[in-house]
């Protein structure tokens, strides 16, 4: 049979734009169907990890400043700075990547379709275009990558003016003195602590009993206390029960309920809700096709992101966890290279995990009481901020870079750090840990001073003090020769 194209691609997030990449190395003519009429990149660009890594840079930079030099003239970032300010780096930013994308895609001679996309059989795909013209095209393979949609809360309603959410945040016209945040997962702990360092009130409202369980506990600790230097205040086993309008004192109302105690009260100027992601899986012809999705409306996948339909693969945040940009682009890839029995680099399990908070926080591997439960003997090194000349210059002590490792054979296991930095930095012990290695190559090998990666030098000979001390003998503790 032949066909319109060799691959017809819905969405055009991470994972649809690196499969596009992918199969156009392959000579493989691609068609890329995106729903929105105005942007390409998905949420990844418009609405999600850019333009928030953008706003988070704009409040870090001034949060820097504040920090170096005091308050200007006795004036609060907040006084000082309008939200027009850091949103215009936002835009620039957008607009920056948006032309990067059609240029790759219109390079790689991509044919992009503006419309709703629609799965019809295994081999075709209906498209709706903004003058709701239908056209149909075929392809050998399909692929999924429709990304994900913010769920909307249930006892309020997001009006994108007093109430926002991950859309409307990004087009507020001012830095709120108050500022109520419901939700604690990763997203809200980054805008609270972006807007905390611009001098803004936070209230954080969290449903569940706890939050970010799986961080190592060192690095929730100083996270704890960056929360509480900010005057960030946080309510667990909290339920709104509705928002209103308090006309007499001109502010907005937060009735919510506290481990059953009912009629809390806060009084905020606006209320940003996080409720987590909705697959966008229910309106693309999934039942034409004969794919069942999940409870949760994710797409099951096998290893090579094919679904049970042999031609149509999933990628991004459709087929679920992690559900990050970073993987999305890697799901993407694989699923071009796979599609067309390509052989591909396999994605590495190591897999870095990144909170773009201020401070920031980064983890790879397992966290020191994951190596226990594991079996292994495990000795820790640590570096503390205070200790870094770079963070001296700074102004910047918080912060700690943390080493799991076997205590026998030195091989790194884990790594842990909280403090600036620690998203770029994180990737030395990735690839250490990818290569099997062990602390010893940070004594071996000299890095940059000053600079936040020294870190790992000091991390390295704390935790080979810590094993000579313990009185275990090695014949050479910095060599390869152990007893």
């Amino acid at each position: 049979m032949k066909f319109d194209y060799d691959l017809i691609i819905l969405g055009s997030g991470p994972a649809g734009f690196s499969a596009s990449m992918q199969a156009s190395k392959f000579d493989k003519k691609v068609l890329m169907v995106e729903a929105n009429e105005n942007h390409l990149g998905g949420s990844w660009i418009n609405a999600g990890t850019v333009p928030s890594k953008a706003l988070r840079e704009a409040a870090s930079n001034i949060h820097k400043f504040t920090r170096q030099f005091g308050n200007v003239n006795n004036q609060k970032p907040f006084e000082l700075f309008q939200m027009a300010d850091l949103l215009r780096l936002k835009e620039q930013v957008i607009e920056y990547e948006n032309s990067e994308i059609k240029r790759n895609l219109v390079k790689n001679e991509i044919t992009t379709l503006r419309g709703y996309g629609r799965l019809v059989d295994p081999h075709t795909v209906e498209v709706l275009d903004p003058i709701e013209t239908k056209r149909t095209f075929t392809a050998q393979n399909i692929l999924i990558s429709t990304g994900s949609t913010a769920k909307q809360p249930s006892n309020f309603t997001v009006d994108h003016k007093t109430v926002l959410d991950i859309t409307s945040i990004l087009t507020m016209e001012y830095i709120p003195r108050r500022l109520v945040i419901v939700g604690a997962g990763v997203q809200a702990i980054e805008y609270a602590t972006i807007f905390a360092s611009l001098g803004t009130k936070i209230t954080l409202l969290n449903p569940l009993d706890d939050y970010f369980t799986f961080l190592d506990h060192e690095v929730r600790a100083l996270l704890d206390d960056a929360m509480k230097s900010f005057r960030i205040t946080i309510f667990h086993n909290a339920k709104v029960d509705k928002v209103g309008k308090n006309e007499l004192r001109n502010c907005t109302e937060v009735h919510f309920t506290v481990d059953g105690v009912e009629n809390r009260v806060i009084e905020t100027e606006q209320v940003l809700h996080f409720g987590g992601r909705t697959p966008n899986t229910d309106k693309i012809g999934l039942d034409k096709v004969g794919i069942k999705t999940l409870e949760d409306g994710h797409i099951a996948v096998n290893e090579g992101y094919q679904t049970e339909i042999k031609s149509i693969f999933a990628a991004g945040d459709v087929v679920g966890y992690p559900e990050l940009a970073s993987a999305s682009f890697s799901q993407g890839r694989l699923a071009a290279c796979n599609m067309f029995n390509i052989p591909a680099a396999e994605l590495s399990t190591t897999m870095p995990f990144s909170i773009y908070s201020i401070p920031e926080m980064s983890s790879v591997g397992l966290t020191e009481l994951e190596a226990k439960d594991a079996g292994y003997d495990v000795t820790v090194g640590r570096a503390y901020f205070e200790n870094l000349t770079k963070a001296t210059i700074s102004n910047n002590h918080r912060g700690i870079l943390k080493l799991v490792f076997e205590t026998g054979t030195f091989r790194l296991l884990g790594v842990h750090c909280i403090g600036e930095g620690a998203c770029e930095i994180i990737h030395i012990g990735q690839a250490v840990i990818s290569f099997k290695g062990d602390i010893r190559y940070f004594i071996s090998n000299m890095m940059n001073y000053p600079t936040y990666a020294e870190a790992y030098r000091i991390a390295a000979f704390n935790g080979v003090n810590r094993v000579f001390k313990a009185g275990v003998k090695y014949r050479n503790i910095l060599s390869d020769k152990k007893d």
